[in-house]
């Protein structure tokens, strides 16, 4: 029986995104019953998108992936949430995550996060969550400016607080 061992950098490191990923949950469940708003029929929260920006820099695509869905499930059951926040979180979370990996730089995390949420959430949403897991058809073109209009508030946030995080040295990425 073998036994893999971590080095203490490593172990360090998970630390650090563990706690970050928990401050980020943590930030995106307390600030979502006051930052959630219907526009059209959907239930938009840019405090989602403004974490996913943050978590995508300061953590990667997976961990940014995992915090979208914890803050999305744990919205869902405070009812300040529908379930077309999974894929809206999660998808941008994603995108968000590989664009600033492949670039390294903030408004890439911010442009990924507006393509995942604002492009490829609503027709996921549309044509799979709401008929399938909702038992209603929503038209994707009802979704579409809502998705946007978050997305783009959020990840603009979300740019505008790692600059600050960056600017008194609290954070570097």
């Amino acid at each position: 029986m073998s036994t893999k061992s971590v080095s203490p950098a490593t172990s360090s490191r998970n630390t650090r995104k563990t706690a970050y990923a928990v401050v980020l949950v943590a930030i995106g469940v307390a600030l979502a019953p006051y930052t959630s708003f219907p526009i059209g029929i959907a239930k938009v929260n840019p405090t989602q998108h403004f974490v996913n920006v943050l978590a995508a820099v300061l953590l990667g695509p997976w961990w940014a992936v995992l915090t979208a869905m914890v803050i999305g499930i744990l919205r869902n059951a405070m009812g300040v949430g529908t379930l077309l926040a999974l894929p809206g979180g999660m998808i941008g979370a994603l995108l968000a995550g590989l664009a600033y990996r492949m670039v390294r730089k903030s408004w890439a995390a911010a442009v990924g996060e507006i393509i995942g949420t604002g492009g490829i959430a609503p027709v996921v949403s549309a044509f799979f969550v709401a008929p399938v897991l909702m038992g209603k058809a929503i038209p994707l073109l009802a979704l579409v400016p809502s998705f946007l209009f978050s997305t783009a508030a959020g990840a603009l946030l979300g740019i505008l607080a790692l600059r600050l995080l960056k600017r008194a040295n609290i954070v570097d990425f």
